[in-house]
């Protein structure tokens, strides 16, 4: 049996999107969808003494509302320095903080993006190289496309070989069941709930900030604070 979940990239996205990733056997980024303003494609959250702070990407959207995510360009390169300097501000007195900062920072200013989802991609890759996560990681684009929402994370699913479909619960609205049991598809949903609490730093817990915030933290020891990523998995 094979298992795929397909998802929109997102930058440096939460803990249990790479529990989602680790899940499967195939995860498939869904970039050919329509760039959406004010979400998780271009930006997330860190933790900081005064709260919780947004990084966003700049990305040129104006008079491009139909854009794919694949299409949507980064505005720029002063936002990587920028965002490092942040992180290094507000996660330097964090345990695992060198630790991270070695692998992580070259991203930040050695590298250039020219798009959005070759950003995501290339911070989630690393990101899972760290954890250990062996998952096999393919774009949308590799693949034909069909019409109507279901039908294409199905078909997907088929071009894939997977005989098992795992969805975050955000698309029980939209999702017709009838169409994966059809095509003779196992369609699961993953639960986000019951993260246990690891050491954070400034204030009150928060779990859906980026998983860099749980690296930081707790270095190797972050799958404990996970499901589906195993300790020691290397």
């Amino acid at each position: 049996m094979k298992t795929v979940a397909i998802l929109q990239s997102n930058y440096i996205p939460w803990k249990g999107y790479f529990d989602l990733i680790a899940a499967v056997d195939e995860f498939i980024l869904f970039d050919d969808m329509q760039y959406t303003r004010r979400d998780w494609r271009n930006r997330n959250q860190i933790k900081t003494p005064q709260g919780i702070q947004w990084l966003t990407v700049p990305v040129l959207v104006k008079g491009k509302y139909h854009q794919k995510i694949k299409e949507t360009e980064i505005d720029g390169t002063s936002w990587a320095s920028a965002h490092w300097k942040s992180l290094a501000q507000n996660y330097r007195r964090a345990r695992h903080f060198l630790e991270i900062a070695s692998w992580l920072e070259p991203l930040y200013l050695e590298q250039e993006f020219t798009h959005i989802s070759q950003l995501n991609r290339y911070f989630i890759e690393a990101i899972c190289s760290y954890l250990s996560i062996k998952t096999s990681i393919t774009s949308s684009s590799e693949y034909t496309l069909a019409e109507g929402k279901t039908e294409r994370l199905a078909h997907l699913c088929v071009q894939a070989g997977g005989t098992r479909y795992i969805s975050g619960p955000a698309a029980k609205g939209y999702i017709d069941e009838k169409i994966f049991s059809d095509l003779g598809i196992e369609l699961t949903w993953f639960d986000y709930a019951g993260y246990s609490a690891y050491p954070q730093l400034w204030g009150e817990f928060a779990h859906g900030v980026t998983v860099l915030d749980l690296l930081f933290n707790c270095g190797k020891d972050s799958p404990r604070h996970m499901r589906n990523v195993k300790l020691n998995s290397q």
